[in-house]
C-alpha cells in the first residue's frame, strides 16, 4: 500500500515494494512485451497480436513521481493493448528526487513527438501522478502543434498543492494514499517550483481548452477524487470535451485490480472504447 511507503523505508526498498505491488496486474492473453533498448526513450512496448496499423498509445505510469518503473506496468498496459488492439509504449521517465520538474514532462513530450512522427495517430493514458503528467504533456504538445487523438486519465493527480476538499475529508478512510506521503512526493518532484506550476499541476493550466477528447475515471473513496472533479469541471468550462466517471466505492487506480474487480475490467473496457472512438485517422 502507498501509505506504508512513507514509514522509514529507503528509496530503493520503497521502489522495489511498489513495483511488486503494481506488477500483480495480470498480463492479458495474446499480448507480447519487449523492452525498448535502442530507441530515443527507454520503456516497454506492449503489443497485441494483429494490432491495428498506424496507431499507438503512450502510457505514463504513476507512483507519486518518485516510484514505479515501466516494467511493473506491463500488466496494466497489456490490458489496454488487448482492448484497443494497438501497441502501447510504457515510458521509463526519471524519478524524483534524482530528477525534478520539468525533466519527466520534457522527456514525455519528446517521446510523444517521436510517436506522433512514427504513427498516424497517437493516444495517451496515465494513472495517478502519470495521469497528471499525461495531462501536462498533452497540453504542452497542443501548444507545439503535436496532435493527440484522445487522453485517458485514471485517478490523475492534477493539483500538487492538495487543495481539494477530498484531500482532507477522505484522508482518514483512504486505504491507499497517505496525504503526508503525497506532500513529500510533491515537494521532491517540484524541486523548488511552486505547487501550482501548471507543468506539475495541470489543474492550473490556462490552456485547458486545448485538451483532446479526455476521459477521467476516479474512485469515490480516494483523497484525489476532487483532483478529477475540479480538472474535469475547469476543462469543460474552458470548452474541452471531457467525460468524468466517478466509480462508487472504488479506491485509487482500481483499474489495476483486473483479477479481483469486475469494476476494474468494466472501467478498462470503457477506457478502450473511448480511445477507439476518437482516433483521428
Amino acid at each position: 500500500r502507498y501509505c506504508l511507503l512513507s514509514r522509514g523505508l529507503g528509496d530503493v526498498y520503497k521502489r522495489q515494494i511498489y513495483d511488486r505491488f503494481i506488477a500483480q496486474t495480470p498480463t492479458a492473453s495474446e499480448v507480447a512485451a519487449r523492452e525498448a533498448v535502442d530507441e530515443a526513450a527507454s520503456g516497454w512496448w506492449v503489443e497485441p497480436a494483429q494490432a491495428v496499423p498506424g496507431r499507438a498509445l503512450l502510457f505514463i505510469h504513476g507512483g507519486g513521481y518518485g516510484l514505479g518503473h515501466a516494467s511493473a506496468y506491463v500488466g496494466l498496459a497489456s490490458q489496454l493493448a488487448a482492448r484497443t488492439r494497438v501497441p502501447v509504449f510504457v515510458l521509463e521517465y526519471p524519478l524524483a528526487p534524482e530528477a525534478v520538474l520539468p525533466a519527466a514532462r520534457d522527456l514525455a513530450l519528446r517521446t510523444l513527438a517521436g510517436l506522433a512522427a512514427r504513427f498516424g495517430a497517437v493516444a495517451v493514458a496515465g494513472d495517478s501522478a502519470g495521469g497528471g503528467l499525461s495531462l501536462a504533456t498533452v497540453l504542452e504538445a497542443a501548444r507545439q502543434g503535436i496532435a493527440v487523438s484522445s487522453l485517458v486519465a485514471f485517478s490523475p493527480w492534477t493539483d500538487l498543492s492538495l487543495s481539494g476538499a477530498s484531500a482532507q475529508e477522505l484522508a482518514v478512510g483512504d486505504p491507499l494514499l497517505d496525504v503526508g506521503y503525497l506532500r513529500a512526493s510533491a515537494a521532491a518532484y517540484l524541486g523548488g517550483a511552486p505547487a501550482t506550476d501548471p507543468r506539475g499541476s495541470p489543474l492550473f493550466d490556462a490552456d485547458l481548452r486545448r485538451l483532446p477528447p479526455t476521459l477521467v475515471q476516479v474512485g469515490s473513496d480516494e483523497v484525489l477524487r476532487d483532483d478529477s472533479r475540479r480538472l474535469s469541471e475547469a476543462a469543460g468550462q474552458a470548452g474541452a470535451q471531457v467525460e468524468l466517471e466517478e466509480w462508487q466505492g472504488m479506491h485509487h487506480v482500481f483499474q489495476l485490480n483486473t483479477r479481483e474487480l469486475a469494476s476494474a475490467r468494466k472501467a478498462l473496457d470503457r477506457a478502450a472504447e473511448f480511445v477507439s472512438r476518437h482516433w483521428s485517422t
